[in-house]
């Protein structure tokens, strides 16, 4: 996994869009976001003891699978679009990349976008209540399985949300995680 901050142009969503010169983004900070990050053996996803035990320790159990790509998603460019709308959810959003690549955007606690590419094998948390978006990069096609804790809960709620209790939630959590490390959480 590779997270950078983002340029604020408008081309094409599926560009890296680095900043110039590009500012990379540490594991570690993303961490103080609540972002979680881990590289497993895509191959062997049904067998591999790690995924078994992760979800066993975080309460995963409920899975499906998805394909992001023009010949496999009905409807893609609209879904893509809607990917792209910067949301939030009331549960964690959990996506394990079985193939292919893709971008999740999230915003950090001062409102910039930091774009974090996953490949095959990189299993990735968003927590609830935080600003974020998806989008295919340049290869058009990723494999993702889909985790949640009980039944899927699909309802993404567009910004602002600022008032939403999962956002104020997340944020007070943040508030909390940095208040020592002089990071202000928008």
């Amino acid at each position: 996994m590779k997270a950078w901050y983002m340029d604020s142009s408008c081309e094409d969503q599926r560009l890296p869009h680095h900043l110039d010169p590009p500012q990379y983004v540490s594991e570690e900070h993303l961490s103080e976001l609540g972002v979680l990050h881990w590289v497993m053996n895509a191959d062997e996803y049904e067998t591999d003891p790690q995924l078994k035990k992760l979800r066993e320790e975080r309460g995963y159990d409920y899975e499906d699978f998805i394909t992001v790509s023009p010949d496999k998603l009905p409807n893609y460019e609209h879904k893509i679009k809607t990917f792209y709308e910067e949301h939030i959810h009331t549960d964690e959003e959990i996506r394990y990349c079985l193939d292919g690549s893709g971008y999740f955007d999230v915003r950090d606690s001062d409102d910039r976008w930091i774009r974090i590419w996953v490949e095959k094998g990189d299993m990735i948390v968003l927590p609830a209540g935080s600003y974020h978006r998806f989008t295919n990069d340049e290869s058009n096609y990723i494999k993702a399985m889909r985790l949640f804790v009980g039944a899927p809960i699909w309802t993404p709620y567009n910004r602002p949300q600022d008032d939403h209790p999962i956002r104020q939630q997340y944020v007070s959590e943040i508030r909390r995680k940095s208040s020592g490390a002089g990071i202000e959480a928008h």
